[in-house]
Protein backbone atom coordinates (compact mmCIF):
# COMPACT_ATOMS: atom_id res chain seq x y z
CA UNK A 1 0.00 0.00 0.00
CA UNK A 2 1.34 3.56 -1.04
CA UNK A 3 1.48 5.81 1.37
CA UNK A 4 1.65 9.53 1.20
CA UNK A 5 4.52 11.83 1.28
CA UNK A 6 3.53 13.68 4.71
CA UNK A 7 3.40 10.28 5.94
CA UNK A 8 6.31 8.56 4.92
CA UNK A 9 8.14 12.26 6.39
CA UNK A 10 6.90 11.86 9.69
CA UNK A 11 7.47 8.26 9.87
CA UNK A 12 11.13 8.23 8.83
CA UNK A 13 11.29 11.30 11.41
CA UNK A 14 10.59 9.73 14.17
CA UNK A 15 12.76 6.18 13.24
CA UNK A 16 15.97 8.71 12.53
CA UNK A 17 15.19 10.15 16.18
CA UNK A 18 14.56 6.70 17.64
CA UNK A 19 17.80 5.62 15.95
CA UNK A 20 20.17 8.91 16.46
CA UNK A 21 18.98 8.64 20.20
CA UNK A 22 20.54 5.03 20.92
CA UNK A 23 23.56 5.81 18.91
CA UNK A 24 24.26 8.85 21.00
CA UNK A 25 23.07 6.54 24.57
CA UNK A 26 26.31 4.83 23.61
CA UNK A 27 28.50 7.99 22.16
CA UNK A 28 28.49 9.57 25.30
CA UNK A 29 30.17 7.67 27.10
CA UNK A 30 33.39 7.86 24.78
CA UNK A 31 36.70 9.96 26.01
CA UNK A 32 37.86 12.80 24.66
CA UNK A 33 40.65 11.45 22.84
CA UNK A 34 37.88 8.67 20.68
CA UNK A 35 35.96 11.98 20.50
CA UNK A 36 38.44 13.85 18.79
CA UNK A 37 39.31 11.32 16.56
CA UNK A 38 36.14 10.92 14.86
CA UNK A 39 35.98 14.74 14.57
CA UNK A 40 39.21 14.46 12.40
CA UNK A 41 38.15 12.28 10.54
CA UNK A 42 34.80 13.88 9.79
CA UNK A 43 36.72 17.36 9.11
CA UNK A 44 39.35 16.07 6.52
CA UNK A 45 36.22 13.75 4.53
CA UNK A 46 34.44 16.53 4.32
CA UNK A 47 37.09 19.19 3.33
CA UNK A 48 38.71 16.52 0.43
CA UNK A 49 35.07 16.48 -1.12
CA UNK A 50 34.90 20.72 -0.66
CA UNK A 51 34.28 20.98 -4.31
CA UNK A 52 32.01 17.79 -5.45
CA UNK A 53 29.75 19.12 -2.68
CA UNK A 54 30.38 22.83 -3.92
CA UNK A 55 28.85 21.56 -7.32
CA UNK A 56 26.16 19.39 -6.35
CA UNK A 57 24.82 22.14 -3.92
CA UNK A 58 24.97 24.80 -7.41
CA UNK A 59 23.24 22.51 -9.61
CA UNK A 60 20.62 21.46 -7.15
CA UNK A 61 19.56 24.57 -5.59
CA UNK A 62 20.49 27.30 -8.79
CA UNK A 63 22.26 29.31 -5.97
CA UNK A 64 25.48 31.17 -5.71
CA UNK A 65 28.91 29.91 -7.90
CA UNK A 66 31.20 27.38 -6.99
CA UNK A 67 34.48 28.91 -6.19
CA UNK A 68 32.72 30.21 -3.14
CA UNK A 69 31.03 27.98 -2.31
CA UNK A 70 34.09 25.74 -2.00
CA UNK A 71 35.15 28.26 0.12
CA UNK A 72 32.09 27.97 2.30
CA UNK A 73 32.63 23.90 2.51
CA UNK A 74 36.53 24.20 3.15
CA UNK A 75 35.30 26.56 5.57
CA UNK A 76 32.84 24.54 7.37
CA UNK A 77 34.88 21.99 7.53
CA UNK A 78 38.69 23.07 8.50
CA UNK A 79 37.93 26.43 9.66
CA UNK A 80 35.61 24.90 12.16
CA UNK A 81 37.37 21.92 13.37
CA UNK A 82 40.28 24.17 14.39
CA UNK A 83 38.47 26.48 16.13
CA UNK A 84 36.93 23.64 18.35
CA UNK A 85 39.68 20.58 17.79
CA UNK A 86 41.08 21.85 21.70
CA UNK A 87 38.04 22.34 22.87
CA UNK A 88 37.56 20.04 26.22
CA UNK A 89 33.81 18.49 26.12
CA UNK A 90 34.14 14.91 28.11
CA UNK A 91 34.75 15.04 32.00
CA UNK A 92 36.59 17.55 33.23
CA UNK A 93 36.55 20.58 31.95
CA UNK A 94 37.27 22.92 34.51
CA UNK A 95 37.37 24.42 37.70
CA UNK A 96 36.60 27.77 39.56
CA UNK A 97 37.09 29.86 42.72
CA UNK A 98 40.29 28.42 43.48
CA UNK A 99 38.94 24.20 43.37
CA UNK A 100 35.27 24.96 44.93
CA UNK A 101 33.37 25.04 41.70
CA UNK A 102 34.90 21.57 38.86
CA UNK A 103 32.49 21.95 35.17
CA UNK A 104 31.97 18.25 34.23
CA UNK A 105 30.45 18.37 30.61
CA UNK A 106 27.33 16.55 30.26
CA UNK A 107 25.93 16.24 26.36
CA UNK A 108 22.74 17.49 25.57
CA UNK A 109 21.49 14.50 23.74
CA UNK A 110 20.13 14.47 19.84
CA UNK A 111 20.28 17.60 17.66
CA UNK A 112 17.53 18.62 15.42
CA UNK A 113 19.36 20.68 13.01
CA UNK A 114 17.17 22.39 10.27
CA UNK A 115 19.63 23.11 7.20
CA UNK A 116 18.68 26.06 4.71
CA UNK A 117 18.87 25.93 0.35
CA UNK A 118 20.99 28.87 0.18
CA UNK A 119 24.46 27.14 2.29
CA UNK A 120 22.97 23.65 2.35
CA UNK A 121 26.43 21.68 2.44
CA UNK A 122 28.61 24.00 4.35
CA UNK A 123 25.74 24.26 6.99
CA UNK A 124 25.20 20.78 7.42
CA UNK A 125 28.51 19.62 7.64
CA UNK A 126 28.98 22.23 10.35
CA UNK A 127 26.29 20.89 12.53
CA UNK A 128 27.39 18.16 12.62
CA UNK A 129 30.96 18.54 13.64
CA UNK A 130 29.51 20.69 16.35
CA UNK A 131 27.33 18.36 17.59
CA UNK A 132 29.37 15.10 17.92
CA UNK A 133 32.58 17.19 19.38
CA UNK A 134 29.63 17.63 22.47
CA UNK A 135 28.91 14.13 22.04
CA UNK A 136 25.59 14.26 20.81
CA UNK A 137 23.97 12.85 17.41
CA UNK A 138 22.33 14.76 14.97
CA UNK A 139 19.16 14.27 12.66
CA UNK A 140 18.99 17.14 9.71
CA UNK A 141 15.94 18.06 8.26
CA UNK A 142 17.33 19.54 4.44
CA UNK A 143 15.53 22.08 2.44
CA UNK A 144 13.47 19.88 0.18
CA UNK A 145 15.21 22.29 -2.80
CA UNK A 146 19.07 20.87 -1.84
CA UNK A 147 18.07 17.05 0.38
CA UNK A 148 20.36 15.44 -1.98
CA UNK A 149 23.44 17.25 -1.57
CA UNK A 150 23.04 17.97 2.01
CA UNK A 151 22.14 14.16 2.18
CA UNK A 152 25.24 13.54 0.38
CA UNK A 153 27.29 15.72 2.53
CA UNK A 154 26.11 13.88 5.76
CA UNK A 155 26.51 10.39 4.40
CA UNK A 156 30.45 11.38 3.53
CA UNK A 157 30.70 12.72 7.12
CA UNK A 158 29.14 9.74 8.65
CA UNK A 159 31.21 6.98 6.70
CA UNK A 160 34.02 9.22 8.29
CA UNK A 161 32.89 8.72 11.44
CA UNK A 162 32.20 5.25 11.67
CA UNK A 163 35.55 4.69 10.27
CA UNK A 164 37.18 6.21 13.28
CA UNK A 165 34.92 4.10 15.63
CA UNK A 166 31.97 6.10 16.14
CA UNK A 167 28.54 4.36 16.35
CA UNK A 168 26.73 3.81 13.53
CA UNK A 169 23.84 5.74 13.25
CA UNK A 170 25.32 9.39 14.61
CA UNK A 171 24.42 11.37 11.85
CA UNK A 172 20.91 11.07 10.23
CA UNK A 173 19.39 12.89 7.42
CA UNK A 174 15.83 12.87 6.37
CA UNK A 175 15.59 11.26 2.58
CA UNK A 176 11.50 12.60 2.07
CA UNK A 177 11.74 16.13 4.01
CA UNK A 178 8.66 17.76 4.11
CA UNK A 179 6.99 20.12 6.56
CA UNK A 180 4.76 17.78 8.33
CA UNK A 181 8.08 15.55 8.82
CA UNK A 182 10.50 18.76 9.89
CA UNK A 183 7.53 19.38 12.53
CA UNK A 184 7.53 15.80 13.44
CA UNK A 185 11.17 15.80 13.92
CA UNK A 186 11.27 19.10 16.28
CA UNK A 187 8.71 17.81 18.79
CA UNK A 188 9.81 13.79 18.39
CA UNK A 189 10.48 12.75 22.29
CA UNK A 190 14.23 11.79 21.34
CA UNK A 191 15.06 15.29 20.28
CA UNK A 192 17.21 17.21 23.06
CA UNK A 193 17.46 20.34 20.92
CA UNK A 194 16.55 22.22 18.01
CA UNK A 195 19.60 24.12 16.16
CA UNK A 196 17.34 25.89 13.47
CA UNK A 197 18.99 28.08 10.54
CA UNK A 198 16.68 29.78 7.89
CA UNK A 199 14.05 32.38 7.49
CA UNK A 200 11.94 33.62 10.22
CA UNK A 201 8.48 31.31 10.05
CA UNK A 202 11.04 28.33 10.00
CA UNK A 203 12.27 29.96 13.16
CA UNK A 204 9.62 30.67 14.66
CA UNK A 205 8.01 27.06 13.80
CA UNK A 206 10.96 25.85 15.79
CA UNK A 207 11.32 27.97 19.33
CA UNK A 208 7.79 26.42 19.11
CA UNK A 209 8.09 22.85 19.02
CA UNK A 210 8.06 22.88 22.92
CA UNK A 211 11.51 22.05 22.85
CA UNK A 212 15.01 24.01 23.70
CA UNK A 213 15.96 25.78 20.58
CA UNK A 214 18.55 27.97 19.03
CA UNK A 215 16.99 30.24 16.35
CA UNK A 216 18.65 32.66 14.02
CA UNK A 217 16.91 35.04 11.89
CA UNK A 218 17.44 37.23 9.06
CA UNK A 219 19.88 39.87 8.31
CA UNK A 220 19.55 42.89 6.82
CA UNK A 221 23.53 44.25 6.75
CA UNK A 222 24.83 47.98 6.69
CA UNK A 223 27.56 49.05 5.87
CA UNK A 224 29.08 52.41 6.34
CA UNK A 225 32.05 54.16 5.27
CA UNK A 226 32.74 56.86 7.45
CA UNK A 227 35.09 59.99 5.93
CA UNK A 228 38.25 58.59 7.89
CA UNK A 229 38.28 55.26 6.15
CA UNK A 230 40.64 53.72 3.25
CA UNK A 231 37.94 54.74 0.59
CA UNK A 232 39.84 51.77 -1.95
CA UNK A 233 40.05 49.02 0.31
CA UNK A 234 36.56 49.78 2.03
CA UNK A 235 34.43 49.36 -1.14
CA UNK A 236 36.62 47.14 -2.37
CA UNK A 237 35.24 44.73 0.82
CA UNK A 238 31.78 46.14 0.59
CA UNK A 239 31.62 44.89 -2.84
CA UNK A 240 33.34 41.26 -2.32
CA UNK A 241 31.16 41.10 0.87
CA UNK A 242 27.72 41.23 -1.52
CA UNK A 243 29.21 39.25 -3.80
CA UNK A 244 30.07 36.53 -2.38
CA UNK A 245 28.39 33.29 -3.46
CA UNK A 246 26.05 35.52 -4.83
CA UNK A 247 24.74 37.30 -1.43
CA UNK A 248 23.46 34.02 -0.09
CA UNK A 249 25.00 34.84 3.09
CA UNK A 250 22.77 36.17 5.90
CA UNK A 251 25.67 38.37 6.74
CA UNK A 252 26.00 39.94 3.24
CA UNK A 253 25.96 43.80 3.09
CA UNK A 254 22.81 45.06 1.80
CA UNK A 255 23.17 48.87 2.29
CA UNK A 256 25.95 50.88 0.99
CA UNK A 257 26.09 54.15 3.19
CA UNK A 258 28.97 56.66 2.37
CA UNK A 259 29.85 59.44 4.15
CA UNK A 260 29.36 62.45 1.71
CA UNK A 261 32.73 63.48 1.39
CA UNK A 262 33.49 60.08 0.08
CA UNK A 263 30.53 59.92 -2.20
CA UNK A 264 32.22 60.42 -5.65
CA UNK A 265 35.51 58.83 -4.93
CA UNK A 266 32.89 55.33 -3.49
CA UNK A 267 30.97 55.79 -6.52
CA UNK A 268 34.09 55.51 -8.83
CA UNK A 269 35.93 53.01 -6.87
CA UNK A 270 32.29 51.10 -7.07
CA UNK A 271 32.06 51.50 -11.06
CA UNK A 272 35.53 50.12 -11.26
CA UNK A 273 35.02 47.04 -9.53
CA UNK A 274 32.01 46.04 -11.56
CA UNK A 275 28.66 48.11 -9.88
CA UNK A 276 26.43 49.45 -12.03
CA UNK A 277 23.98 52.09 -10.52
CA UNK A 278 20.33 51.56 -11.88
CA UNK A 279 18.69 54.99 -13.32
CA UNK A 280 15.02 55.63 -12.06
CA UNK A 281 13.40 53.54 -14.19
CA UNK A 282 15.38 50.29 -13.88
CA UNK A 283 14.87 51.07 -10.04
CA UNK A 284 11.20 50.54 -10.53
CA UNK A 285 11.62 47.39 -12.27
CA UNK A 286 13.93 46.10 -9.81
CA UNK A 287 11.65 46.82 -6.75
CA UNK A 288 8.82 44.94 -8.76
CA UNK A 289 10.88 42.10 -9.42
CA UNK A 290 12.71 41.07 -5.45
CA UNK A 291 9.83 40.80 -3.62
CA UNK A 292 6.09 39.88 -3.24
CA UNK A 293 4.82 41.35 -0.21
CA UNK A 294 8.35 42.17 0.68
CA UNK A 295 9.12 38.62 1.16
CA UNK A 296 12.23 37.77 -1.00
CA UNK A 297 11.70 36.74 -4.51
CA UNK A 298 13.50 33.00 -4.66
CA UNK A 299 13.91 33.82 -7.89
CA UNK A 300 16.63 36.30 -7.33
CA UNK A 301 18.58 34.83 -4.52
CA UNK A 302 21.89 33.88 -4.90
CA UNK A 303 21.80 35.12 -8.75
CA UNK A 304 24.64 36.64 -10.50
CA UNK A 305 23.86 40.73 -11.02
CA UNK A 306 23.25 40.11 -14.53
CA UNK A 307 20.90 37.88 -14.50
CA UNK A 308 19.12 40.02 -11.86
CA UNK A 309 18.57 42.53 -14.35
CA UNK A 310 17.27 40.44 -17.51
CA UNK A 311 14.83 39.14 -14.77
CA UNK A 312 14.00 42.85 -13.90
CA UNK A 313 14.02 43.59 -18.15
CA UNK A 314 16.62 45.98 -18.06
CA UNK A 315 20.39 45.34 -19.47
CA UNK A 316 23.83 45.76 -17.89
CA UNK A 317 27.31 45.31 -19.13
CA UNK A 318 28.79 41.61 -19.23
CA UNK A 319 31.13 43.16 -16.37
CA UNK A 320 28.50 44.12 -13.50
CA UNK A 321 29.33 42.03 -10.67
CA UNK A 322 27.08 44.20 -8.50
CA UNK A 323 23.68 46.07 -8.92
CA UNK A 324 23.38 49.27 -6.83
CA UNK A 325 20.26 51.92 -6.54
CA UNK A 326 20.17 55.30 -5.04
CA UNK A 327 18.39 55.44 -1.76
CA UNK A 328 16.65 58.20 0.61
CA UNK A 329 14.70 56.19 2.66
CA UNK A 330 14.16 52.82 4.77
CA UNK A 331 11.37 51.08 5.02
CA UNK A 332 7.99 49.55 2.68
CA UNK A 333 7.92 52.88 0.80
CA UNK A 334 11.61 51.81 -0.20
CA UNK A 335 11.72 47.84 -1.22
CA UNK A 336 15.51 47.83 -2.15
CA UNK A 337 16.23 48.88 1.46
CA UNK A 338 15.30 44.90 2.54
CA UNK A 339 17.39 41.94 3.06
CA UNK A 340 17.72 40.84 -0.93
CA UNK A 341 20.21 37.69 -0.56
CA UNK A 342 21.44 38.57 -4.02
CA UNK A 343 24.41 41.37 -4.74
CA UNK A 344 22.09 44.34 -5.07
CA UNK A 345 23.33 47.15 -2.66
CA UNK A 346 20.72 50.37 -1.50
CA UNK A 347 23.52 53.05 -1.82
CA UNK A 348 22.78 55.96 0.50
CA UNK A 349 24.76 59.15 1.39
CA UNK A 350 24.91 61.09 4.58
CA UNK A 351 26.10 63.82 6.49
CA UNK A 352 28.74 62.49 8.77
CA UNK A 353 28.85 59.98 11.27
CA UNK A 354 25.70 60.53 13.45
CA UNK A 355 23.59 61.00 10.25
CA UNK A 356 25.54 57.35 9.04
CA UNK A 357 24.56 56.20 12.96
CA UNK A 358 20.91 56.41 12.15
CA UNK A 359 20.90 55.28 8.89
CA UNK A 360 22.35 52.28 10.02
CA UNK A 361 19.97 51.79 13.07
CA UNK A 362 16.68 52.37 10.52
CA UNK A 363 17.96 49.37 8.03
CA UNK A 364 18.77 46.96 11.20
CA UNK A 365 15.67 47.49 12.48
CA UNK A 366 13.85 46.71 9.22
CA UNK A 367 14.42 43.04 9.07
CA UNK A 368 18.12 42.42 10.88
CA UNK A 369 17.99 43.72 14.31
CA UNK A 370 20.18 42.09 16.27
CA UNK A 371 22.05 40.57 13.60
CA UNK A 372 25.50 42.19 12.19
CA UNK A 373 27.14 45.51 11.07
CA UNK A 374 29.94 47.05 9.10
CA UNK A 375 31.65 49.98 9.91
CA UNK A 376 34.86 51.15 7.59
CA UNK A 377 36.46 53.97 9.59
CA UNK A 378 40.37 54.87 10.99
CA UNK A 379 38.64 56.88 14.15
CA UNK A 380 39.25 54.36 17.57
CA UNK A 381 36.35 56.77 18.58
CA UNK A 382 33.37 56.44 15.96
CA UNK A 383 34.23 53.14 16.45
CA UNK A 384 34.08 52.49 19.86
CA UNK A 385 30.53 54.53 19.87
CA UNK A 386 28.89 51.99 16.73
CA UNK A 387 30.12 49.38 18.70
CA UNK A 388 28.42 50.41 21.95
CA UNK A 389 25.36 52.07 20.74
CA UNK A 390 24.53 49.96 17.23
CA UNK A 391 21.68 47.26 17.78
CA UNK A 392 23.44 44.60 16.38
CA UNK A 393 25.81 41.65 18.53
CA UNK A 394 28.50 41.54 15.52
CA UNK A 395 30.02 45.30 14.64
CA UNK A 396 32.89 44.74 12.17
CA UNK A 397 35.88 46.81 11.26
CA UNK A 398 37.25 47.64 7.98
CA UNK A 399 36.36 43.95 6.60
CA UNK A 400 33.65 42.81 4.65
CA UNK A 401 30.95 41.48 6.59
CA UNK A 402 29.61 37.98 4.85
CA UNK A 403 32.85 36.34 5.53
CA UNK A 404 33.58 38.55 8.96
CA UNK A 405 30.81 37.89 10.38
CA UNK A 406 30.70 34.10 10.30
CA UNK A 407 34.66 34.33 11.52
CA UNK A 408 36.80 34.11 7.80
CA UNK A 409 38.22 37.10 8.24
CA UNK A 410 37.71 37.81 11.75
CA UNK A 411 39.00 36.13 15.16
CA UNK A 412 34.67 35.37 15.73
CA UNK A 413 34.04 31.73 16.44
CA UNK A 414 33.66 30.09 13.29
CA UNK A 415 30.09 29.34 12.38
CA UNK A 416 27.49 29.24 10.15
CA UNK A 417 24.51 30.04 12.92
CA UNK A 418 24.65 34.05 13.81
CA UNK A 419 22.36 34.73 16.50
CA UNK A 420 20.73 37.76 16.54
CA UNK A 421 20.13 37.89 20.45
CA UNK A 422 16.96 38.86 22.12
CA UNK A 423 16.31 41.88 20.29
CA UNK A 424 16.29 39.47 17.18
CA UNK A 425 13.91 37.27 18.47
CA UNK A 426 16.66 33.94 19.70
CA UNK A 427 18.23 33.49 22.71
CA UNK A 428 21.20 33.44 21.87
CA UNK A 429 24.08 36.00 20.49
CA UNK A 430 26.91 34.74 19.71
CA UNK A 431 28.31 32.63 16.70
CA UNK A 432 27.09 28.95 17.91
CA UNK A 433 29.61 26.21 18.44
CA UNK A 434 30.22 23.09 19.83
CA UNK A 435 30.51 24.84 23.38
CA UNK A 436 26.64 25.99 22.99
CA UNK A 437 25.41 22.11 22.45
CA UNK A 438 27.02 20.78 25.87
CA UNK A 439 25.25 21.33 29.61
CA UNK A 440 28.12 22.21 31.99
CA UNK A 441 27.27 20.27 35.33
CA UNK A 442 29.05 21.70 38.59
CA UNK A 443 30.52 20.51 41.48
CA UNK A 444 30.17 22.90 44.35
CA UNK A 445 31.94 22.88 48.06
CA UNK A 446 30.78 24.72 50.54
CA UNK A 447 32.12 28.32 50.86
CA UNK A 448 29.65 29.67 53.57
CA UNK A 449 29.22 27.14 56.34
CA UNK A 450 26.36 27.20 58.62
CA UNK A 451 27.64 24.47 61.02
CA UNK A 452 30.99 25.01 61.99
CA UNK A 453 32.18 21.89 63.19
CA UNK A 454 35.41 20.96 63.62
CA UNK A 455 37.29 20.58 61.01
CA UNK A 456 37.88 16.87 61.52
CA UNK A 457 34.90 14.42 61.27
CA UNK A 458 33.63 11.99 63.73
CA UNK A 459 35.93 9.32 62.01
CA UNK A 460 38.79 11.76 62.61
CA UNK A 461 38.91 12.62 58.72
CA UNK A 462 39.06 16.14 57.44
CA UNK A 463 36.30 17.25 55.77
CA UNK A 464 37.01 18.22 51.57
CA UNK A 465 36.95 21.93 51.44
CA UNK A 466 37.72 21.78 47.51
CA UNK A 467 39.38 20.16 45.09
CA UNK A 468 43.28 20.95 44.11
CA UNK A 469 43.16 22.79 40.37
CA UNK A 470 46.55 21.11 40.03
CA UNK A 471 46.35 17.18 39.06
CA UNK A 472 45.27 16.28 42.00
CA UNK A 473 44.28 12.60 43.39
CA UNK A 474 40.59 13.49 43.35
CA UNK A 475 40.62 15.34 40.22
CA UNK A 476 41.99 11.97 38.87
CA UNK A 477 39.14 9.96 40.37
CA UNK A 478 36.53 12.06 38.87
CA UNK A 479 37.78 11.32 36.05
CA UNK A 480 38.07 7.48 36.14
CA UNK A 481 34.62 7.27 37.86
CA UNK A 482 33.46 9.34 34.47
CA UNK A 483 35.13 6.99 31.69
CA UNK A 484 34.04 4.18 34.10
CA UNK A 485 30.59 5.39 33.59
CA UNK A 486 29.75 5.42 36.96
CA UNK A 487 31.04 1.47 37.93
CA UNK A 488 29.01 0.33 34.67
CA UNK A 489 31.35 -2.55 32.46
CA UNK A 490 32.66 -0.78 29.67
CA UNK A 491 30.47 -1.00 26.20
CA UNK A 492 30.99 -4.59 24.41
CA UNK A 493 31.17 -6.19 27.32
CA UNK A 494 28.24 -8.50 28.72
CA UNK A 495 26.46 -8.77 31.84
CA UNK A 496 26.60 -12.50 33.23
CA UNK A 497 24.25 -13.57 36.69
CA UNK A 498 27.18 -14.56 38.92
CA UNK A 499 25.76 -17.73 39.67
CA UNK A 500 27.30 -20.03 43.06
CA UNK A 501 28.24 -23.20 42.78
CA UNK A 502 25.45 -26.08 42.87
CA UNK A 503 25.16 -27.87 46.23
CA UNK A 504 24.60 -31.20 45.91
CA UNK A 505 24.24 -33.34 49.24
CA UNK A 506 26.58 -36.29 47.66
CA UNK A 507 28.81 -34.23 46.59
CA UNK A 508 29.77 -31.56 49.20
CA UNK A 509 30.23 -31.39 52.52
CA UNK A 510 28.28 -29.32 55.85
CA UNK A 511 31.79 -27.31 56.20
CA UNK A 512 31.37 -26.65 52.56
CA UNK A 513 28.22 -25.85 52.01
CA UNK A 514 28.59 -22.90 54.95
CA UNK A 515 31.29 -21.62 52.49
CA UNK A 516 29.85 -21.15 49.35
CA UNK A 517 28.92 -17.79 48.72
CA UNK A 518 25.61 -16.83 47.08
CA UNK A 519 24.42 -13.52 45.13
CA UNK A 520 27.44 -11.13 46.45
CA UNK A 521 29.45 -12.90 48.33
CA UNK A 522 26.67 -13.35 51.18
CA UNK A 523 27.11 -17.73 52.25
CA UNK A 524 24.27 -19.81 53.10
CA UNK A 525 24.62 -20.03 56.89
CA UNK A 526 24.25 -16.09 56.95
CA UNK A 527 21.34 -16.05 54.47
CA UNK A 528 19.86 -18.54 57.12
CA UNK A 529 20.21 -16.49 60.29
CA UNK A 530 18.93 -13.38 58.13
CA UNK A 531 16.15 -15.53 57.60
CA UNK A 532 15.43 -16.78 61.17
CA UNK A 533 15.54 -13.12 62.77
CA UNK A 534 13.23 -12.15 60.24
CA UNK A 535 10.78 -14.59 61.65
CA UNK A 536 11.56 -13.88 64.83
Amino acid sequence: MAFDKDLLSIQEARDLAKAAKEAQLEFKHFNQEQVDKIIKAMADAGYAEAERLARMAVEESGFGNVKDKIIKNQFSTKNVYESIKDLKTVGVIGTEANGKIVKIAVPMGVVCALVPSTNPTSTAMYKALISLKARNSIVVSPHPKTANCIAESLKILSEAAENAGAPKGLIQCITNPSLEGTQALMRDKNIAIILATGGTPMVKSAYSAGKPAYGVGPGNVPAFIEKTANINKAVADIIYGTTFDNGTLCSSEQAMIVDRPLEEKAIEETKALGGYFVNDEEKQKLEKAIHTNFKINPEIVGKPAKFIAAYADFTVPDNTTVLLARCTVVGKSDPLSMEKLSPMLAFYTVDGWLEGCHKSIELLNFGGIGHTMVIHSNDEGIIMKFALEKPAFRILVNTPASVGAVGYTTALNPSMTLGPGTLGGSIISDNISAIHLMNIKKLAFETNPVNKGQSLCSFGKKTVQNVSTSESTFMKDIEERLRARAGNLPLGKSYTENKPKQVENTAINEDEKKSVKFGTGISEEEIKKIISEFKQ
